[in-house]
């Protein structure tokens, strides 16, 4: 079989290989880099991986050979947890922020994910889709090529319908590969502050089952905090969400410890995402039952906020990844590469964790393992091409770009820093 695409002369090449799943604990560090090495493509997937120019019988008339130049290439990184569509921005409360204003009562006061909820049912499709769109190319430029992303900025039918249609139409016509997740539970519109219980049958009885019946989302997700959905209204709504057929996440104990993390484990979700405020008991039972910690450093950046301690969950087996959370609030940021850069600096992470964080183990935090996530025969082709020599340069020479080219599935999307793709 001839290959439609061959890179070579790769000085280091990250494959992830050895697992078709998650790493955790010393096996983050196993990152199996290959030097001198080439990727061969076909049909847009991985075809085979080797070393030097014993490529030959895979070269056609039409095989086309892009060069390397002996720099690192890794997988295509993931984002596993962005609220890409939304209207406006918030830099309004910046100062507020500055000035130490805690989040709970900004929202109180209509602000936060209030006002975005409103911006949002005022804006139009066309204009949702193109503040994402540049978003999305910003993601792809710094070597993102599949990210999460939530509705939740609509608390009623159908905007929240209207930001999954803008969401399915970007994954339609965009390189990047979205996955959709259904978070209705972002928030409690203020008309009904004083009676979450009629909102909560609204989502669990009409929402989740039409964007279910309409195929917009895959994923169901709560924001599981002090002042939002308690305990037992989170337990309840993702319980009713997994007996409709969704997948399970949950945004848990970012501000404070409420048992979000030992809810996770015991419904089985996929990801509990943030956990700064997580137990001990409770990063336990998500390591003994798979569920991701999902780690947002820059949150904490942005907002001047503790970090999650992510030294002790890696030593405590759980399976950990890095996202970026980019939303118009707490961290209006599409740039992986810092995020990736904060793990190192902030998290206490090796560079080699921090790209288990952002590949494989972010795959596994989007149910995508089999697909992508290491650079494997079959899997799809998605890799980037660093402007490094090495892994730890990455990390080392931070708060720049560090992407030269980005592949998607074998075409090349980013050339030079530059989206290049067919609109």
């Amino acid at each position: 079989m001839k290959a439609d695409l061959i890179l070579k002369n790769i000085g280091k090449l990250v494959t992830m290989q050895g697992s078709s799943s998650f790493r955790v604990k010393e096996e983050m560090n196993k990152i199996n880099i290959i030097e001198n090495a080439y990727i061969a493509v076909k049909n847009g997937k991985i075809l085979a991986i080797g070393v030097g120019d014993e490529f030959g019988n895979l070269c056609g008339e039409d095989t086309k050979i892009h060069d390397a130049e002996g720099l690192l290439v890794t997988p295509g990184l993931i984002d596993s947890h962005t609220h890409l569509i939304h209207g406006g921005s918030r830099e309004n409360e910046f100062s507020m922020k500055l000035n130490g204003v805690p989040y709970i009562e900004i929202l109180n006061n209509g602000g936060g994910i209030l006002s975005t909820v409103k911006a949002t049912k005022e804006a139009s499709e066309e204009a949702l889709y193109k503040k994402a769109k540049k978003s999305l190319d910003r993601m792809l430029e710094f070597g993102v090529t599949t990210v999460e992303e939530k509705s939740g900025y609509g608390l009623e039918l159908n905007t929240e319908i209207k930001q999954l249609e803008v969401a399915r139409a970007l994954d339609k016509n965009h390189p990047v590969d979205l996955v959709h997740t259904f978070l209705g539970a972002h928030a409690v519109p203020e008309e009904y502050k004083e009676n979450h219980k009629a909102y909560i049958d609204i989502l669990v009885d009409v929402m989740m089952p039409k964007i279910k019946d309409m195929g917009l989302a895959e994923f169901c997700d709560v924001f599981c905090e002090k002042g939002v959905f308690t305990i037992e209204e989170s337990e309840y709504i993702l319980q009713k969400a997994k007996e409709i057929g969704y997948k399970l996440k949950i945004h848990a104990d970012e501000i404070e410890s409420l048992g979000g993390a030992e809810l996770a484990a015991k419904l089985g979700c996929v990801s509990a995402d943030h956990l700064m405020a997580a137990s001990d008991e409770g990063i336990k039972m998500m390591a003994e039952n798979n569920v991701v910690a999902n780690i947002l450093p820059a949150t904490s950046f942005n907002l001047n906020k503790n970090y999650a301690d992510c030294r002790k969950m890696i030593d405590m087996g759980a399976i950990v990844s890095l996202s970026s959370d980019y939303n118009p609030g707490s961290c209006p940021s599409e740039n992986l590469q810092l995020v990736m850069q904060l793990g190192c600096l902030h998290l206490k992470m090796t560079p080699n964790e921090v790209l288990t964080a952002v590949t494989i183990n972010a795959a596994y935090a989007i149910d995508r393992a089999d697909k992508i996530g290491s650079i494997e025969v079959g899997k799809n082709a998605d890799f980037v091409v660093f402007d490094a020599r090495n892994v730890e340069y990455l990390m080392y020479h931070f708060g720049i770009n560090h992407t030269k080219k980005v592949y998607k599935n074998g075409n090349l999307v980013v050339d030079n820093k530059v989206v290049v793709y067919d609109n």
